[in-house]
């Protein structure tokens, strides 16, 4: 049952895109990224505050390559999704464990097993099938966001496997992307002041309501998740991750009216099975979504 929490996760993800979404509309991508990254910094501060924990590492150069990796694909993740579908967007950035698959192989020379290579070609398939209507309805931009946003995380989730391999803990995993992050989108904030000639944002009410959504739901969401794969049994929580694409499905047909030809839910299909797949072969370390 502790797997469970891999689901209350996976709505929060889903959750934390619908607040991008909507946000897009008011805000750039970098800056929801610096919010999202900035109230999960101040959240896990303050734990690591009142359980007197220590932030001293000396694997700083481990941590800054997957926060810079993770800024990046954060942001191509939320320019997708404001483009595109929020469900074709969010299967897209869940490419990533075919990619890091591909590290794993070709980069690193780890022995994977041979199914892994068939995993590997159906998921492919799947994206040439999923972006197919986006390429013929002038989305292509944004579809190449969203598969932009899963190779760039897998180098983000090779370094997070690797923090793990030294025994970093997870929440100062956390705790540093989330600092880069917020870094990373600090300029584009300052940016857009400047620009307006204001020192301080002007965002009414329902603006701050999204921007703590980005930021609150994506933090609990972590939690959720860290706690699944701390608690629960790694594949199936691994395997329930991507009830994130079935949540945003939903999401998207309700608030947006958003509905899939046939061949790209064929493709969605291929690309989550194939991901499921190529977790349980390859048997990686289990990682955290941004």
């Amino acid at each position: 049952m502790q797997s469970l929490w891999m689901v209350a996760a996976s709505l929060l993800f889903a959750c934390m895109g619908v607040c991008v979404k909507l946000g897009s509309a008011r805000f750039s991508a970098a800056e929801l990224v610096f919010s999202r990254g900035a109230i999960a910094l101040l959240l896990i501060y303050a734990y690591v505050r009142l359980a007197g924990l220590s932030l001293a590492t000396p694997h700083w150069r481990t941590h800054l390559i997957r926060g810079l990796a993770g800024f990046i694909s954060l942001v191509m993740y939320f320019y997708a999704i404001s483009m595109i579908p929020l469900a074709t967007a969010v299967t897209l950035n869940y490419t990533s464990p075919l990619f890091l698959a591909l590290l794993l192989a070709f980069w690193l020379k780890e022995r994977i097993r041979p199914l892994l290579f068939v995993a590997l070609a159906m998921g492919f398939v799947g994206v040439i099938l999923l972006l197919r209507p986006s390429w013929s309805s002038g989305q292509i931009a944004g579809g190449l966001f969203g598969l932009g946003s899963g190779v760039i995380a897998s180098v983000a989730y090779l370094n997070v496997r690797k923090l793990g391999e030294l025994g970093e803990p997870e929440w100062r995993t956390v705790f540093y992307f989330s600092l880069i992050a917020a870094i990373g989108g600090l300029p584009w904030v300052l940016w857009g002041l400047a620009g307006a000639g204001q020192l301080l944002p002007a965002i009414d009410a329902r603006g701050w309501l999204l921007l703590l959504g980005v930021g609150g739901f994506g933090a609990l969401a972590q939690l959720c998740m860290t706690r699944a794969y701390k608690h629960g049994k790694t594949m199936v929580s691994a395997s329930l991750a991507y009830s994130t694409v079935v949540f945003s499905s939903l999401f998207g047909m309700w608030l947006w009216g958003e509905t899939l030809p046939i061949v790209a839910l064929m493709g969605m299909g291929l690309i989550l099975a194939s991901g499921i797949f190529a977790t349980a072969l390859s048997h990686a370390a289990p990682v955290e979504q941004d």
